[in-house]
């Protein structure tokens, strides 16, 4: 999206279905501040994927009825940019398809469904998170990419961590994970964690602490322990959250969690937030993206 943007194009994001409430009051949902959250009575998981678009000034659009979000969309923006989170295949016609992979999780490209299908139909394939993953890794991905897609290009990228603030070394924290990561993506940790041991604060088994809800999570993701999933699929469950935080005590909360939890848990406790972003090692991801933007626009 901020590529895009440097080309003096206003993009529109179109994120694939998520609303969890009432969907004949959803169709189309057009998500432009806070404020659209509330009003739709996003979920966690919702507000992960909406709120940093938001934040950088661009509008996603989302919903049910996806005729109706196309011609919306169409008619606000340059470029509409399909964020499926790779689950599911996009709605509309891609003029470029980028698939990112994890060089955390090798072999997920082509064990889940659909993942292996947006990699088969790829014209970029981004290896994320390089600095932070064993080379054996990074090699066994590009075997897969080569396996199933011979004509995608591939592009090398780091994924990189910067708390907004300072991290006192030895305090004692309990660090907040992406939820979906965490539970039906398998991973132990996230961006969070690894800040929390980069700065040598000393990490609590937030399992110990969860309340209510939050308990069952752990009971259905055994490979939980260290960190607590940002689960917030409800009102109750927002309040178990919270007072999964308040058991432990902590000095502060490390959130590796896009979104800002301080407008949704108010609680007198220090939290960081984890941002990371996306740097590619070298400039090919750009030039794709532009040669495609200035293609479509001169056939206009």
């Amino acid at each position: 999206v901020q590529r895009i943007k440097r080309f003096g194009l206003k993009p529109v994001v179109v994120r694939h279905p998520m609303p969890y409430g009432d969907l004949k009051k959803q169709m189309v949902q057009r998500f432009a501040d806070y404020e659209d959250l509330d009003k739709y009575n996003c979920t966690i998981e919702e507000r992960e994927e909406y709120e940093q678009h938001i934040k950088d000034g661009t509008v996603v659009y989302a919903g049910v009825d996806y005729e109706r979000i196309l011609r919306s969309a169409e008619k606000e923006g340059d470029v509409i940019v399909w964020d499926g989170g790779n689950n599911d295949t996009p709605f509309f016609k891609p003029d470029l398809h980028i698939v990112v992979t994890d060089a955390l999780r090798p072999d997920h490209e082509r064990t889940y469904y659909p993942g292996l299908t947006n990699l088969m139909m790829a014209d970029i394939v981004i290896i994320n998170k390089e600095n932070t993953a064993p080379k054996e890794n990074i090699e066994r991905i590009i075997k897969n990419i080569r396996r199933f897609n011979r004509h995608a290009k591939i592009v090398h990228a780091d994924s990189v961590l910067k708390p907004d603030k300072k991290i006192k070394r030895g305090s004692r924290v309990i660090v907040i994970e992406d939820g979906p990561t965490l539970t039906h993506g398998g991973m132990p940790y996230g961006a969070g964690y690894v800040i929390a041991r980069r700065y040598g604060a000393r990490i609590v088994d937030a399992s110990r602490y969860a309340a209510g809800e939050i308990k069952d999570v752990y009971r259905t993701y055994p490979h939980l322990k260290n960190v607590l999933p940002a689960m917030g699929y409800s009102e109750k469950q927002i309040a178990d959250l919270r007072t999964s935080i308040l058991n432990a005590k902590p000095d502060a909360v490390i959130a590796g969690t896009p979104i800002n939890l301080e407008r949704l848990l108010k609680i007198d406790i220090p939290v960081v937030h984890v941002r990371y972003s996306l740097k590619p090692k070298n400039n090919l991801l750009t030039r794709v993206i532009k040669d495609a933007v200035t293609k479509c626009v001169t056939n206009v």
